[in-house]
């Protein structure tokens, strides 16, 4: 079995009707958008898409299955646009079993027809654009001693059952790991044959050498309950030493996946670079 990891990268283009006006975090605002729209356009595809159900054997005691998606768009965090702006989201989709994409124009048409984020502006739907990417998660070639990751949107691990303060390289890799042999038995080619606990063991060869990270609390209020739920948690950058060569494809698929609790809601977005 080949060791990789595919999804399908997404982008809708809209063009503002009215005042846009996006939430600090837009893909919050996005995902309770979308998840309407879904249920009323494609009701029979909710469950799978927006809710999946709880299966046994996920790793590091998730209760629940991932979403097949995340939405990509920091970009519009607090913007206001006003009527003409072009603005587009983009969706990393991991459900590559089946095409949805469709489905999800759907629920975006329908969603920008009816009103987006505060005020509920209007947006036409213009365009959709979709790739399919493939990744290897085996080493690269060349040895890779140092390398550096920004965390761009809030940010949450646990390690051992507690929230991690710092983002040590175990407690990285650990939870990069595990989301992606996730995404991909439950939605992609089936389970990944390669030695978790060797890779973990080896993942406490790399060091951070520097950090540069500052909490930032955000909250989100349910539509649903009217509830107010923290989903902060530490943005900036950390440098790491060591051997990264077989890790750095995996923090490179981590970078369409997110990493750490929430990164449905946005959270979890980071950038790599080999150095």
């Amino acid at each position: 079995m080949s060791v990789d990891f595919s999804l399908f990268r997404l982008r809708f283009s809209f063009q503002a009707e009215e005042r846009v006006h996006f939430a600090p975090m837009a893909a919050n605002t996005l995902r309770g958008a979308f998840g309407y729209a879904l249920r009323e356009t494609h009701g029979e595809e909710f469950e799978a898409i927006f809710a999946p159900s709880a299966t046994a054997g996920h790793p590091s005691g998730l209760a629940d299955s991932p979403r097949p998606f995340v939405f990509r768009c920091a970009h519009l965090d607090g913007a206001i646009l006003g009527p003409g702006a072009p603005f587009s989201v983009d969706v990393h989709l991991f459900e590559t079993r089946r095409p949805l994409a469709g489905v999800f124009a759907d629920a975006f048409r329908a969603m920008g027809q009816w009103g987006i984020g505060k005020g509920s502006g209007r947006a036409t739907l213009s365009a959709v654009d979709e790739i399919a990417l493939n990744l290897p998660l085996v080493a690269v070639a060349a040895p890779v001693h140092a390398a550096s990751i920004d965390f761009l949107t809030p940010t949450e691990l646990k390690f051992a059952a507690q929230a991690a303060p710092e983002p040590l390289f175990p407690a990285l890799f650990a939870r990069v790991r595990d989301r992606i042999s996730t995404l991909r038995a439950l939605y992609g080619a089936g389970p990944l044959e390669v030695d978790f606990r060797g890779l973990g063991e080896r993942a406490r060869e790399v060091r951070m050498i520097s950090s540069r990270i500052r909490f930032v609390e955000v909250t989100r209020r349910s539509s649903r309950t009217g509830q107010v739920h923290p989903i902060g948690g530490f943005v900036g950058s950390a440098a790491y030493e060591g051997p990264l060569a077989e890790f750095l494809p995996w923090l490179q698929a981590a970078s369409f996946t997110g990493v750490g609790r929430q990164t449905t809601w946005g959270k979890g977005e980071i950038r790599v670079k080999a150095q």
